[in-house]
């Protein structure tokens, strides 16, 4: 178990934003692309960063780019933990890493919040979402008894983009989510198994979701 499936996809996700952060669409492919990989390699996510809260799910930054062309999050979701209906204002990928969790889009449609269809994702999913695709939707986890983690990845620092939670009569309230966490993984130590980090500090989806 290391890290460095993580160092890898930093490294491949910055080369191709030098080549393409401006462009939506070849962003959303070719991170789509990076990020099935990452979803399928042996277990590297930092037990820190799949740590859930009993009351709320987390959002523990994994990497941003130093330009903030994208970020890595790890979403944490404890038994049947949701979020509000929100925006992104950016472009994103969701990518199921263990357990499962169902996402609801929304439509603006006359000042009011339209849902239209679910969406179940499985370990390996990915789902895209951006302004232009539509980037509205509630999410939580499918489990009431263990513990779901997703990856996403999006076109921002997303923890400092301002975006905007509804309420159910679709009023917008804005907010800055920020981080859970006040460090994130050190993706450069090449010791020991090429990360810093040993089999104990790994999150193993063979768990089922039982994260410390």
């Amino acid at each position: 178990m290391s890290i460095a499936p993580l160092r890898t996809f930093v490294r491949e996700l910055t080369r191709l934003a030098d080549r393409h952060a401006d462009d939506e669409a070849a962003m959303l492919d070719g991170a789509r692309l990076l990020l099935a990989d990452l979803l399928a390699a042996e277990p590297w996510l930092p037990r820190f960063c799949a740590r859930p809260h009993p009351r709320y799910y987390q959002q523990y930054l994994l990497h941003c780019d130093p330009a903030e062309r994208f970020s890595i999050v790890s979403f944490v979701w404890g038994p049947s933990q949701e979020t509000p209906v929100h925006d992104h204002r950016t472009w994103g990928l969701v990518g199921m890493l263990m357990g499962a969790e169902i996402g609801t889009r929304y439509v603006q449609d006359a000042g009011r919040l339209v849902a239209g269809a679910s969406v179940r994702l499985e370990p390996g999913d990915i789902e895209a979402l951006s302004p232009t695709l539509g980037d509205i939707h509630k999410v939580r986890n499918a489990f009431a008894d263990r513990t779901s983690v997703s990856i996403h990845v999006y076109g921002a620092n997303i923890g400092a983009v301002e975006r905007s939670a509804f309420q159910p009569d679709g009023r917008p309230v804005p907010f800055v989510s920020g981080y859970s966490a006040g460090r994130v993984p050190n993706l450069w130590d090449m010791r020991g198994q090429g990360a810093g980090w040993d089999d104990e500090d790994m999150a193993d989806p063979a768990d089922g979701g039982a994260v410390e």
